[in-house]
């Protein structure tokens, strides 16, 4: 028998897959006239089968700021750029323009748009991340005057370590063959990650170039472009520069279309497959790449939006995901992900980990294979004693021995994995995630009640594990985590018990179903014995050994942290306690910010609205209390929150059209790392809020 939730889950489903259907003629992000202030997500990376861990290039488009022209830069692999000369004239920034780039058509590996350099002279560009090692760039350009005009290209690569002095410029082919440094960061290195530092490149334009130039000065570059007809291709020595020149002439409503293609490799392999591979990429037809992201997006729910600023974010998110995603490779037998690919940093490229994998929340309505791939990836690797690891990679199962244990991660697993099985109804996956879950639970138990209370307390690294690795007031103020019982790896057991137990109600263990309810209603029941503070009414850690709020000094655990509503998420606390959490949460002095609820009070000494679990608005978090404050019936509460979150995520994608890591409570700030998937989970407030309307509808 299907439970309320999931006939709800099916017929919403129905309702959507209609609209998609419906929505298929006229794809949103297709059918963009998206300018610099509205919230477009501009980062680009290879497609999932087409990605390559150790060689991977991701690109953001530079097409906001007026200093910059409209090219494809990145962290540390280097600039595609492009210049325009006509009449004597070079324009290359945004500000020397006719008029400012309008995107057209943006996806997690293309972005195509259209401007006028010059007055009456358009130009339609198409950027690809074809592969992990090849962009596209393609130039159309239509001479709209009353006369025949000549302009000239200046496409050109721009290197923030030195080209090697292995350049060399092949005529023959119109491409710059040369070799350039990436060098890993210290994380990287530290981890033994085996990303490819030094690469072999080909730079190459579809038609034969007037003039070509390398040259190692930004000043001398700027006047060949600004003072002389053609290059001179002399300065060879640590050349950051390459450039072609293509003069091209028009007839009046006549158009011309170049392409430039950009290639690496390993530098041990031979050139002669991205010669061939350019080649190919001279030919192909872009559009086929728009209709293949065109059907990968069909899956995601068509929602109705008063407000373009949401239907933009909207879409935008499943891109960040969906970007994210890569194919198997190493010891990844299923696709997985890396927490960014544009810019790559070690601790972002190394593999996955349960509180990043929340976004499978959103994923799954999209690609729900995809996201249940992900999962198995943890499935694999996982010990025949249950435990999982840390972070799991294609090449990296990170442990962290600490004070004689190993680290695992935050226990979302099967609150995850249930939650995937209401979005797919797919019955085999979840057998084999109710296999795996089960010994996961078990061992987690096991290993974090070291005085057998039937509270847990965190473990090995216990900073990293508890998610909250950084500027955390009890941990900073009082003491390591592992001292301490928490709300937080309690509520999220008592998740993973009732998960369990409804993942068993739906394969027909009734028995193992009641099992996993009694440990849900145990743990509930001590956390509401020890944990809860009549007199502030809130939720805190106690000390281990004796379940006092005491540590330290009298009272010293009382700190008021984002996990005091966790077990609102979890189900843990009555109506009537959930009633006195909403009192803080609904304090402006305490939770409710501007834009969010901070990880720290705002009335703690230690509270950083831009620090790191000190203040900050990390937005899977923010998701949690939502879901809370919908499963207590506190709606209202529910969608003011999502909104104060999603309005400070779109005011970010104005500005720099990145997603961020986390975002200020307070004020329109946003930090540390950018591009970052788990914001992506904002679709899922929508998709959630859409879902309450159709219930309040009826």
């Amino acid at each position: 028998m299907l439970s309320p939730n999931k006939i709800f889950y099916i017929v919403f489903g129905l309702i959507f897959s209609a609209n998609a259907q419906q929505s298929m003629d006229a794809p949103f992000l297709s059918n963009l006239k998206a300018d610099k202030d509205d919230p477009l997500y501009t980062t680009y990376a290879a497609p999932i089968q087409r990605s390559s861990y150790k060689i991977d290039q991701g690109y953001q488009l530079s097409w906001f700021d007026p200093e910059e022209g409209i090219n494809f830069v990145s962290a540390n692999g280097g600039h595609l750029c492009i210049a325009y000369k006509m009449n004597g004239v070079v324009r290359s920034r945004l500000r020397e323009f006719y008029t400012e780039p309008v995107i057209t058509a943006s996806y997690n590996d293309l972005v195509r748009f259209r401007f006028y350099p010059f007055k009456d002279l358009l130009v339609e560009g198409t950027y690809v991340v074809y592969s992990a090692g090849t962009a596209i760039q393609e130039w159309k350009i239509t001479n709209q005057t009353n006369a025949e005009k000549t302009i000239e290209l200046i496409p050109y690569y721009k290197s923030f370590s030195a080209i090697t002095q292995e350049l060399q410029y092949n005529k023959s082919l119109s491409a710059f063959i040369f070799k350039s440094h990436k060098g890993r960061d210290g994380w990287m290195k530290d981890h033994d990650i085996p990303y490819a530092e030094d690469l072999i490149n080909l730079y190459r334009i579809s038609e034969s170039p007037d003039n070509y130039a390398f040259t190692a000065h930004e000043k001398v570059f700027g006047q060949w472009m600004m003072q002389q007809d053609s290059f001179n291709v002399s300065d060879t020595v640590c050349p950051r520069f390459i450039a072609f020149q293509r003069k091209i002439q028009l007839q009046i409503g006549a158009s011309k279309t170049l392409r430039i293609i950009r290639s690496l490799d390993i530098p041990d392999n031979d050139i002669d497959p991205l010669i061939v591979n350019s080649d190919m990429l001279f030919r192909i037809n872009l559009n086929r790449i728009i209709n293949e992201n065109e059907k990968i997006y069909s899956g995601i729910p068509v929602l109705k939006f008063s407000d373009p600023d949401y239907e933009m974010l909207y879409w935008n998110a499943f891109t960040l995901i969906r970007q994210c995603m890569m194919q198997p490779e190493g010891e990844c037998r299923n696709n997985y992900y890396v927490f960014s690919r544009e810019p790559k940093w070690g601790w972002g490229y190394g593999g996955q980990v349960f509180h990043e994998s929340l976004v499978m929340l959103a994923y799954g309505f999209m690609d729900p294979v995809s996201a249940m791939n992900s999962q198995r990836v943890y499935i694999n690797r996982q010990t025949k004693e249950g435990y999982i690891n840390y972070r799991t990679g294609p090449y990296l199962n990170e442990q962290i021995e600490f004070n004689g244990g190993v680290t695992s991660s935050a226990p979302w697993y099967n609150y995850q994995n249930y939650e995937l099985f209401k979005i797919t109804g797919d019955r085999k996956f979840l057998a084999e995630a109710y296999a795996s879950g089960k010994k996961f639970y078990e061992y987690f138990t096991v290993n974090r009640d070291s005085n057998g209370n039937g509270l847990c307390e965190w473990g090995a690294h216990a900073e990293l594990e508890s998610v909250r690795d950084a500027r955390v007031a009890v941990w900073d103020k009082v003491g390591w985590p592992a001292n301490f019982e928490g709300p937080d790896i309690n509520s999220m057991l008592v998740m993973e018990a009732k998960s369990l137990a409804a993942m068993a109600d739906s394969l027909g263990y009734s028995e193992e179903a009641k099992h996993w309810k009694q440990d849900a209603s145990i743990r509930s029941e001590l956390i509401n014995r020890f944990l809860w503070d009549e007199e502030t009414g809130f939720y805190y850690n106690v000390n281990k050994s004796d379940q006092s709020f005491t540590f330290k000094k009298p009272d010293d655990l009382k700190i008021k942290e984002i996990i005091g509503f966790l077990p609102l998420w979890a189900g843990v606390c009555s109506k009537n306690r959930a009633d006195y959490l909403l009192k803080s949460l609904k304090n402006s002095d305490e939770f409710w910010r501007t834009y969010g609820i901070p990880s720290l009070s705002a009335k703690d000494d230690y509270y950083n609205p831009i620090g790191y679990w000190n203040g900050p608005v990390w937005v899977q978090w923010q998701y949690l209390i939502f879901r809370g404050l919908l499963d207590y019936g506190y709606n209202e509460e529910a969608k003011e929150l999502a909104f104060k979150v999603m309005d400070n995520v779109i005011w970010h994608l104005k500005q720099n059209h990145v997603f961020w890591e986390f975002y200020s409570a307070d004020d329109h700030q946003a930090g540390w790392n950018h591009s970052y998937i788990w914001t992506g989970i904002v679709a899922r407030f929508l998709i959630d809020l859409s879902a309450l309307k159709l219930k309040s509808d009826k």
